[in-house]
């Protein structure tokens, strides 16, 4: 029997379908972002991908936490 995956990581098959690219894209872009902006913090980081690729807020939300926590 598999675990129900849980946390922000529970959001991500979601956002694949309905961003179109693999996650593993996704918290590329995150962790590039933040290399270029070391200061940048959480809700910075949710802003931007808000604003510049249309992400909705709980998976913008759910991907930074993850990709901060996974850091």
């Amino acid at each position: 029997m598999t675990e129900k995956v849980q946390g922000p990581a529970s959001y991500f098959p979601a956002m694949e379908k309905k961003y179109g690219r693999p996650i593993g894209e996704w918290q590329q872009l995150v962790r590039e972002k933040r290399a270029a902006e070391p200061d940048a913090k959480h809700m910075a980081l949710v802003s931007w991908l808000k604003s510049e690729h249309g992400m909705g807020h709980g998976h913008a939300n759910a991907l930074v936490a993850y990709v901060l926590a996974a850091d």
